[in-house]
């Protein structure tokens, strides 16, 4: 294993934690369906751990499909169902319901804006922010205000702040890591 200095947070006896944080954590992604499957991820967080998520994204893969917003967004209740029952990932009700509705406005955001990315640009202009030590900001307040007001769940500014951390629109990387810039 690589011994780099990391991030007090990355549990360095999982690999996948690991190998997340060296690899994709605070990497910029530009691909809709990089941006979707992380907002789906993220929102299943609420109230859990990442790591716990993580170890679950696989299982999460399979069963949403590939994470296919159009294929999500057209799920009904034996589906919901269904995925209430698979041990394999988070099975809260209000997160699956909430993650069909959100495939809509997803694709939605993505017909008016051209992408996910076009409409995140919007809030970033294309910046990467650098801070540390902090779970909302200005940022996540707006983003997730917007995303709430569109009718999305599960996208409070904290979830959605750690989504902008993850998906690179926040490097957050401590000092003391790596990869801190």
């Amino acid at each position: 294993m690589n011994q780099h200095k990391r991030c007090a947070w990355c549990n360095l006896k999982n690999p996948l934690y690991v190998a997340y944080h060296d690899a994709e954590w605070g990497v910029p992604r530009f691909d809709d369906g990089y941006l979707f499957e992380m907002l789906i991820l993220e929102s299943f967080q609420a109230g859990l751990s990442w790591e716990c998520v993580l170890n679950k994204r696989e299982n999460f893969r399979t069963a949403f499909d590939g994470f296919d917003a159009h294929k999500i967004s057209a799920y009904d209740e034996r589906k919901i169902d269904e995925l209430t029952r698979n041990k394999g990932i988070i099975r809260n009700r209000l997160k699956i319901r909430a993650t069909v509705e959100n495939s809509k406005i997803f694709l939605a955001i993505v017909s008016e804006f051209g992408s996910f990315d076009a409409y995140l640009r919007t809030f970033t202009h294309g910046e990467v922010l650098c801070e540390t030590d902090k779970t909302t900001n200005a940022l996540s307040d707006a983003l997730s205000y917007d995303l709430r007001r569109r009718g999305m769940k599960f996208v409070g500014s904290t979830i959605i702040y750690a989504y902008l951390q993850a998906v690179g629109a926040i490097n957050s990387h401590e000092k003391s890591c790596f990869l801190s810039v």
